[in-house]
């Protein structure tokens, strides 16, 4: 659901926006903190303007790894410590 500023400008929740641009929040708040997206925080919420978000989506975008591969796969190490034989 958008809604409207006073001055025309559309805007969504970062929720909303997540949903939208299929980014996570936290890398949406990432980009308004670092001004690469536009939107105002009036008290602890986030709000994007649809027009910013709409421009961001549009560029050319480096991409960024494949989902879950930053986590290195644990290699299961089976101890092969004896026991004592009497």
């Amino acid at each position: 659901m958008t809604n409207t500023t006073r001055e025309g400008r559309q805007y969504v929740t970062t929720k909303e926006a997540e949903h939208i641009s299929g980014l996570r929040r936290n890398y949406l708040t990432l980009l308004l903190r670092e001004g690469k997206l536009e939107g105002f925080r009036p008290a602890r919420d986030w709000f994007i303007y649809t027009d910013s978000l709409e421009r961001f989506l549009a560029s050319d975008r480096k991409p960024g790894p494949p989902q879950g591969s930053h986590r290195k796969k644990k290699e299961q190490k089976h101890s092969s410590a004896s026991s004592p034989s009497d």
